[in-house]
């Protein structure tokens, strides 16, 4: 018989158990609270009740499913042999062989997809399906695609998905539970009784800094020459306030200009150029107002090198050429961000104070992750590492040893962009710094959740006044708190419709 080893269940995870031992739950915990603890009591279960058959789990990155596997391994008496990590670098017919000679199954999703799809392995034996990160569950994801073929195949059904933020609208929520055949929800809180307790002290700190002239001069040039573009637009019938026009409107609006150019509208042509002169002018928004003079330089340079129209009318207006020219002095005369600056200063303090700790930093671009770590690894005591996603050459296995380098103490400080917010295992952090900010409430949670595990840590957010920064911070802000009385209400709803 199997059995969990290494680690006593906590309250609130025996109390979960009783709920999804056979019911399709989506738990929703915060980050840190051991899900993936969750997922290993059940899975022992399943195997325990169904000794034949087979779980898998699929989880969105290579690095995570490897920490899943390693977790099991050493969480549980099952032979290490039959605990199996699948992914596409793996050839398919290894991979069936493997797939069909072990009883645990850790995978990516879009493996999983395409080895049922291609009838190399079935889920019919299947007792256990475990959707990690399950918020990305979308319509035509691979996660979606995989819940459905082991609903077609599975003798002996039961689906698990957690996540730490599910979505902070009713439409997103409904669609993850309906795409996993969610039959019940469980979720827990700081504020819930037999969570509290385990939860470790979590300091939060808003800093505020002003924009210098020259930076604030770039920032009214382009704002400007937006809300100009953004008048214009009445002209092609779109009425709504040019000062509420925002990125998703643009993205919105270029979407019709398209499906009336197929319909023969060639003033809609025009209108698709200057949209996306808005679209370019607001993303150079935001890089001097949240992240570096560098940052914008690049982009500018960028904009060089294209040949669209929307580009070139772009350099040609003087609000533009006055906007470079400003952006050149600062990056000549080296003048930071104030953003920039504070961070060297505070990181600085922190590790004369105390050189131990541990920290982590994120932000949004890596060619400002990059500037932070140069700057960073002239400072006594500040051993700076860097995680970005799988570009420019970047791999798993890259991925795989930084996060080890980190775990190690060869470095102190991870300085990352989204790829060290979901899921991966960091180990015990001090400090997470959010040198800039993000709308979505679940980046937001899982920033958040990054320190704080083992022992009490804090948060640093970096806010540059009357910009992106703050609009961003506090809509991810109203989007949690939005999300978790969405669940509660939802919780009840589906518990009640599902008896």
């Amino acid at each position: 018989m199997y059995k969990i080893e290494k680690f006593t269940p906590r309250e609130y995870q025996t109390n979960i158990f009783k709920s999804i031992e056979d019911k399709n739950t989506l738990v929703c915990l915060p980050t840190g609270t051991g899900k993936t603890k969750l997922a290993i009591m059940l899975l022992v279960e399943r195997l325990n009740k169904f000794p034949k058959s087979k779980i898998v789990i699929i989880s969105p990155t290579k690095p995570l499913s490897s920490q899943i596997a390693n977790e099991i391994k050493n969480s549980t008496n099952i032979p290490e042999e039959e605990i199996t990590l699948l992914t596409g670098t793996i050839k398919p017919e290894t991979r069936k062989e493997l797939f069909n000679s072990s009883q645990v199954i850790v995978a990516t999703p879009q493996t999983v997809q395409y080895d049922v799809e291609n009838k190399r392995i079935s889920l019919e034996n299947t007792s256990l399906l475990i959707v990690d990160e399950c918020h990305r569950s979308k319509e035509k994801f691979a996660n979606t695609i995989v819940a459905k073929k082991y609903n077609l195949q599975s003798k002996n059904q039961l689906i698990l998905a957690l996540t730490a933020s599910p979505g902070a609208t009713k439409e997103k929520v409904s669609e993850v539970c309906s795409n996993l055949f969610i039959k019940n929800i469980e979720l827990r809180t700081e504020v819930d009784e037999d969570l509290s307790d385990h939860l470790q002290a979590k300091e939060s700190e808003n800093i505020k800094v002003k924009l210098p002239d020259k930076f604030q001069k770039i920032q009214n040039n382009l704002r400007t020459f937006y809300k100009a573009k953004a008048s214009g637009l009445k002209k092609y019938g779109i009425l709504k306030p040019p000062s509420a026009i925002n990125k998703t409107d643009l993205l919105m609006y270029q979407r019709g200009f398209q499906a009336r150019i197929k319909n023969g509208d060639f003033l809609a042509y025009r209108g698709v150029s200057e949209v996306a002169e808005m679209i370019k002018v607001n993303h150079a928004l935001g890089l001097i107002e949240t992240q570096t003079p560098k940052a914008l330089s690049n982009y500018f340079d960028k904009l060089k090198n294209e040949t669209s129209k929307a580009s070139k009318n772009l350099l040609k207006n003087k609000l533009i050429e006055k906007s470079i020219s400003l952006t050149n002095e600062l990056i000549n005369s080296k003048e930071q961000h104030p953003k920039f600056k504070k961070l060297l200063e505070i990181l600085k303090k922190e590790y004369k104070t105390n050189p131990q700790i541990k920290v982590i930093v994120f932000a949004n671009y890596r060619s400002t992750v990059s500037e932070i770590k140069e700057e960073l690894s002239k400072i006594d005591k500040i051993k700076p590492i860097t995680l970005v996603g799988q570009k420019n050459g970047v791999t798993q296995k890259d991925q795989l040893a930084t996060i080890s380098k980190f775990n190690n103490n060869e470095y102190n400080t991870l300085i990352c962009t989204s790829i060290g917010e979901e899921g991966i295992s960091i180990g015990s952090l001090d400090i997470a710094v959010f040198y800039d900010h993000t709308a979505s409430e679940i980046r937001k949670i899982q920033r958040s959740g990054r320190v704080a595990r083992i022992k009490p840590g804090k948060i640093i957010n970096l806010i540059a006044e009357k910009t992106l920064d703050e609009a961003m911070l506090w809509t991810a802000k109203r989007k949690e708190v939005k999300m978790h009385s969405l669940l509660n209400y939802m919780k009840g709803n589906l518990n009640e419709d599902t008896g």
